[in-house]
């Protein structure tokens, strides 16, 4: 009996911590809790709650809807917070399909491509283009790493977006990128 009253505690405090942090794994869970990642697992599977892809996908999916300039399919990583025309926040698992085979360093395409469509998404606009990008890769990701994009609208001129976005891994900063970005007008067929 003593047992199951600790299980029940523990996956009420499961269920508490993941309404508070949704994208925690099931490693860092079983390492706060002290047990095995199987036990966290069985935890999750009783409770009816997902494994971490399904909830990032389930809130990235729910944000999507507030985005104008760019597809769901286009965007590079998963949209987990925004508020359209001023901030927004994505991540992104690297894996060994984003890698030069040589090193395991992630190809600069894949952050900059991350940085660039969450940039887009931030501009609340139906239509928009990067019109300068100033870039910079502070140290190497390499596969396996999550990438937490932030993007901040600082200013805007006219049509035109300037945006900020910085990429951590751990909070530590990997990548900053200035993106000026142009809404386009309508077209008369729309």
């Amino acid at each position: 009996m003593n047992a199951k009253l600790r299980k029940h505690e523990r996956q009420l405090k499961l269920q508490e911590l993941l309404k508070e942090e949704p994208f925690i794994t099931d490693e860092e869970l079983a390492l706060k809790f002290g047990i095995s990642v199987q036990t966290i697992r069985l935890d999750r599977m009783e409770l009816g709650i997902p494994e971490l892809r399904e909830r990032v996908k389930s809130v990235a999916e729910n944000k999507f809807s507030k985005v104008k300039a760019i597809a769901g399919k286009e965007f590079v990583g998963d949209l987990i917070d925004i508020v359209p025309g001023k901030n927004a926040i994505s991540i992104l698992d690297t894996d060994n399909n984003m890698v030069f085979e040589k090193t395991k360093v992630v190809k600069g395409q894949y952050i900059y491509s991350m940085a660039e469509t969450l940039a887009l998404a931030i501009v609340d606009a139906k239509a928009a283009l990067t019109g300068v990008a100033n870039i910079k890769y502070k140290r190497p990701v390499y596969s396996g790493e999550r990438l937490v994009a932030k993007g901040e609208v600082i200013r805007t001129r006219g049509n035109k977006f300037f945006v900020w976005v910085f990429i951590y891994i751990n909070q530590q900063e990997v990548f900053r990128g200035k993106f000026v970005l142009a809404a386009l007008k309508e077209s008369k067929g729309e």
